[in-house]
């Protein structure tokens, strides 16, 4: 893994930021303004913001679709970023969201010429680890590439892509490979999301039997974690993982426990998928060790934070 010098001075960084309107993005966005840094959010044209109404009055937009890379230009041009962290990608599993996936790498690859165009300093990027060959027992850096579907073979592709253009044109690129998220916000037919909702309302929570093992941490904490990566000096990747392995049904059971109906927690009502893979687990040595970063939440605490803010809603709903 190779690093470059990136020099932090005492004033704001202006970072411009895609993607603040989703689970991770929003959370992130929310990071930086309490931190006080210029944030410049390119939000696509009728986008809901619903994740960020709280802080819409302490960032600034471009109201622009990705697809537009001309015009993001001509719109940031002035504003100079210093870093773009390139959340937004639309496109997930499955035959229906290939041509979106295509999209947003196409996009993604425009927009990262476009920065360099700008001397943007720092380009970080979210990749995933449906990059990985999902064989090994623990992912590093380092695992062996082979991606797992369409969507992970995008974000392998933006990956590469991006750092042979980086050593071409001198500019720091950066992909922090995410691995699984949950916490307030997220999309309620996840599966942490669908389990609370279900048993805040008495109902019953079906689940597969339960022994894929995950890597999970708490949105807010992928939010900083992202956020120590893009201010390093690394460049290549860096997962974005806790390390420590769970399975469904242990997380399935702790939601249980923690809304006191663990009757209503059903293991095996639903089958697996054909295609699912039954251990993605990451090995956070660099974002631990090489940049001192350290989560707030563990399981418990994450998961007791997200049940108190899913409780408020579905109160009100």
């Amino acid at each position: 893994m190779e690093s470059v010098a990136l020099t932090q001075g005492a004033t704001p960084t202006r970072v411009l930021l895609t993607g603040a309107t989703g689970f991770i993005g929003s959370h992130l966005a929310r990071l930086l303004v309490e931190q006080g840094q210029e944030v410049l959010a390119i939000i696509r044209p009728g986008a809901d913001r619903w994740r960020i109404a709280d802080i819409q009055r302490r960032l600034s937009f471009v109201d622009s679709d990705l697809r537009d890379a001309t015009d993001i230009l001509n719109q940031v041009r002035s504003w100079q970023p210093d870093i773009c962290i390139h959340l937004g990608w639309q496109g997930w599993f499955g035959k229906p969201e290939a041509d979106r996936n295509i999209a947003s790498l196409r996009m993604s690859l425009a927009l990262l010429s476009r920065m360099t165009e700008l001397s943007c300093r720092r380009f970080v990027t979210a990749g995933t680890c449906f990059e990985y060959d999902l064989s090994g027992q623990r992912l590093s850096e380092t695992s062996t590439l082979g991606p797992h579907d369409l969507y992970g073979a995008c974000k392998k592709s933006l990956f590469e892509v991006a750092e042979h253009y980086a050593k071409l044109v001198g500019v720091s690129v950066v992909s922090a490979r995410i691995f699984y998220a949950y916490g307030p916000y997220e999309n309620a037919r996840r599966l942490v999301p669908s389990i609370v909702r279900a048993l805040l309302r008495g109902d019953i929570a079906k689940v597969t039997p339960g022994e894929q093992v995950r890597d999970y941490l708490h949105v807010s904490d992928i939010a900083s974690a992202i956020w120590t990566v893009a201010k390093s000096d690394v460049v290549g990747a860096v997962n974005v993982a806790s390390g420590e392995p769970i399975t469904i049904a242990q997380i399935a059971r702790r939601i249980g426990q923690l809304l006191e109906k663990p009757d209503l927690i059903h293991l095996g009502a639903l089958p697996y998928r054909a295609d699912e893979p039954m251990h993605i687990l990451g090995d956070a040595t660099v974002l631990r060790e090489r940049l001192a970063w350290v989560p707030r939440f563990n399981i418990d605490s994450g998961l007791a934070e997200t049940i108190h803010w899913w409780r408020q809603r579905v109160d009100r709903e």
